[in-house]
């Protein structure tokens, strides 16, 4: 049972799909069938993983350093 997807048989498959629906109507249940995987897929991860609590606020620090002191002596040039 584990040669169930070979190359020939997924052929096969596509020709039966392609002789039992015809051309313009395969594009249409490619497309449905993708819309309904991608909406069971996010109900799925709805479900299996809750959403994150936000992130916590860091906390604010105030920082009482006195400003440097002032000289009042005059700049001498190099």
């Amino acid at each position: 049972m584990g040669d169930l997807l070979q190359p020939w048989h997924l052929i096969l498959l596509a020709v039966v799909a392609f002789l039992l629906f015809g051309a313009k109507r395969l594009p249409e249940l490619g497309k449905g069938l993708g819309e309904g995987l991608k909406g069971f897929r996010e109900g799925i991860r709805g479900i299996t993983d809750p959403a994150p609590p936000p992130p916590p606020a860091p906390p604010v620090q105030q920082q009482n350093t006195p400003p440097p002191p002032v000289s009042n002596a005059p700049i001498e040039p190099k």
